[in-house]
């Protein structure tokens, strides 16, 4: 995959730029600060962008921003945001769009090779990579929210899917049949207001924009 990073912390840079090619990737720009950031993702349209979420000049929000004028300019363009705390607003805002290829992870998440190299290519081939503890802030974050009809495994399984996985992920993660699964998932789906299907990772997206914006 050709990549774009963007994380004003050299060491972390580095690092992930070190990680991603040992991995067979091309990292074809690199970014330190928030301006950097929209023209090489214009001039480059990589695969996947790696974004930090707070970057300079003002350490806010640049580097979502960038992705959001990003992904108007180049549609679907896959990004995974990386950030060092559970932003809520930063994390709705980016699910918002509702497109494919969203990703949002901490960053001690990458200390985690194989789970983020994973996050990565399912970002990149149009998925969704959310971190469990910004999906437990999306999914509490609301009082009297359509949520508030789910049963607990219900939850469960709507978290799992945020996550990312897949219904034989989700089966096995929960000790049920697949069958089971997808029972839920029908039931989460139809609870929500949304037409009853199987589990993917644009309805998943779907779900949780509904839950932002509702």
């Amino acid at each position: 995959m050709r990549v774009v990073i963007a994380e004003d912390n050299a060491l972390l840079r580095e690092g992930l730029v070190l990680l991603l090619t040992s991995s067979g990737h091309e990292v074809v720009a690199v970014a330190g600060s928030g301006p950097e950031v929209l023209p090489a993702l214009l001039e480059h349209r990589p695969d996947v962008a790696v974004l930090d979420v707070r970057m300079p000049p003002g350490f806010r929000d640049e580097g979502l921003r960038a992705a959001l004028a990003a992904r108007k300019e180049i549609p679907r363009l896959p990004v995974l945001v990386l950030s060092q705390y559970v932003e809520e607003s930063y994390a709705a805002e980016l699910l918002g769009g509702g497109a494919s290829g969203v990703g949002y992870l901490l960053k001690d998440r990458v200390g985690r090779v194989d789970e983020f190299l994973d996050a990565l290519e399912r970002v990149a081939s149009g998925g969704t990579a959310l971190d469990p503890e910004v999906v437990s802030e999306l999914l509490v974050r609301r009082r009297d929210s359509p949520l508030d009809s789910l049963t607990p495994r219900e939850r469960e399984v709507l978290q799992l899917m945020a996550e990312g996985h897949g219904n034989s992920a989700i089966a096995e993660a929960l000790v049920v049949t697949e069958r089971s699964v997808s029972k839920h998932i029908g039931n989460v789906f139809l609870k929500l207001g949304l037409p009853p299907s199987d589990s993917g990772h644009r309805r998943v997206l779907a779900v949780l924009a509904y839950l932002n914006n509702s």
